[in-house]
């Protein structure tokens, strides 16, 4: 007799090797490097979506490796020229690569040129043999980067068909609504949370269909705001934040300039419930 299908814990705890990849490479910026989501315990001060999708992947693979050459302020052309060849040298078998996003905040940003642009350095990963997976922009209407709305839409398209072309896959964060609640959002209002971080690995490991330990976690209650206190914490946040972004702008600096790639090279990682030491 067929007995029930085990659970996706029961497949970790047996080391079942859920899932085919071995190398998992990540490409982009900042959302990639994990800014928004500080753990001074992880490699470069900031843990994020992508160490916390590769310490899920590590469970299910005794060889796993992983590497994060993604770093801050990154433009598109930054990210082919800079990140592309040093990825394909690793030789990965799963690529991750979340790009545009700077170049759609700069004016003048063109959806469909930054598609185009892109769709050469998927073309480049996929030709590797590597799965590669694209993701979405969220949905930034309650944001203050809601003017950005419909360029990101209408980037998100592009995407889509870029994914189909290449035989990519979506990791479609736009889809994901929980992302609008204000807590999945860091103090600076231009980066993910921990809550966001952790909401969007969750996504990305079911996108990829492995089994996984991440609970869903649910916002706080908010807690109710006096019109006094809004206005008080919008002009911290502007003081802090938004100007010191605007200044970078108009002297052409980038959160970047000086920063090198938290996880340059392709090693085992480790985290909670993980290897203390090198796998042999």
């Amino acid at each position: 007799m067929i007995g029930p299908d085990p659970s996706a814990q029961d497949l970790i705890d047996q080391g079942s090797g859920a899932h085919p990849w071995h190398r998992f490479v990540a490409l982009g910026d900042s959302f990639t490097e994990g800014i928004g989501d500080p753990d001074p315990g992880s490699t470069g001060g900031h843990r994020g979506w992508a160490d916390r999708v590769a310490e899920e992947l590590a469970r299910g693979q005794e060889d796993f490796a992983y590497a994060n050459l993604a770093v801050r302020g990154r433009l598109l052309q930054q990210i082919a020229d800079q990140q592309v060849g040093a990825a394909l040298a690793l030789h990965p078998d799963l690529v991750t690569i979340s790009a545009g996003g700077n170049d759609l905040l700069r004016p003048g940003g063109d959806p469909d040129l930054l598609a185009d642009k892109l769709d050469g350095v998927v073309a480049t990963l996929a030709a590797s043999g590597a799965t590669v997976v694209l993701l979405t922009g969220p949905d930034v209407r309650e944001t203050v980067l809601g003017s950005l709305r419909s360029k990101t839409a209408i980037y998100n398209e592009n995407l889509r068909t870029i994914a189909a072309r290449h035989d990519a896959v979506i990791a479609d964060m736009w889809a994901l609504r929980q992302l609008m609640n204000p807590q999945m959002w860091d103090r600076d209002r231009l980066h993910f949370s921990p809550l966001g971080h952790h909401t969007i690995a969750v996504m990305v490991l079911e996108t990829l269909a492995v089994p996984h330990t991440l609970d869903p976690l649910e916002p706080k209650e908010p807690t109710p705001r006096t019109w006094r206190t809004a206005r008080a914490e919008d002009l911290v946040w502007a003081r802090e934040y938004f100007v010191p972004w605007v200044l970078r702008r108009l002297r052409r600096q980038s959160s970047g300039d000086g920063v090198i790639a938290k996880r340059p090279e392709a090693v085992p990682i480790f985290g909670p419930g993980l290897p203390a030491g090198p796998i042999e």
